[in-house]
């Protein structure tokens, strides 16, 4: 995949994350608005939003992780590193970088653990 290309596509994905986040921050500030006008939880009411606060934690993280992979890949194209593996060397197949081009990691070292991504994070690559 050429750079341009991939710079094209890095940046939407970056466009479309951070609407994303911003929809989460929306939709739980407007929760949070919503408790506080209905008055007193009862305990149910509690654990529901304990529950709910726990899942929002984990999509915040993830969105940020994602996020940071765009733009470490962002930042490859600009130093001229973008396309190979951080692992190998090699170059990434154009396949690859289709389907993932915030990927740092050909293939063969997919599920290799990088410091954005520990070893007990990992996640399937096509």
């Amino acid at each position: 995949m050429n750079t341009t290309e991939a710079r094209d596509k890095l940046t939407a994905e970056l466009e479309r994350l951070d609407h994303e986040a911003e929809q989460e921050a929306r939709d739980q500030a407007e929760q949070r608005d919503s408790d506080e006008l209905a008055g007193g939880m009862d305990f149910g009411d509690r654990g529901s939003r304990a529950a709910e606060a726990m899942e929002n934690d984990l999509s915040r993280g993830t969105l940020r992780m994602q996020r940071a992979q765009v733009v470490a890949a962002l930042e490859r194209i600009d130093a001229g590193e973008y396309g190979r593996c951080a692992v190998c060397g090699k170059e990434i197949d154009d396949e690859r970088l289709e389907v993932r081009p915030e990927t740092d990691r050909c293939r063969d070292h997919a599920d290799t653990a990088s410091p954005s991504r520990p070893d007990h994070v990992r996640r399937v690559d096509t």
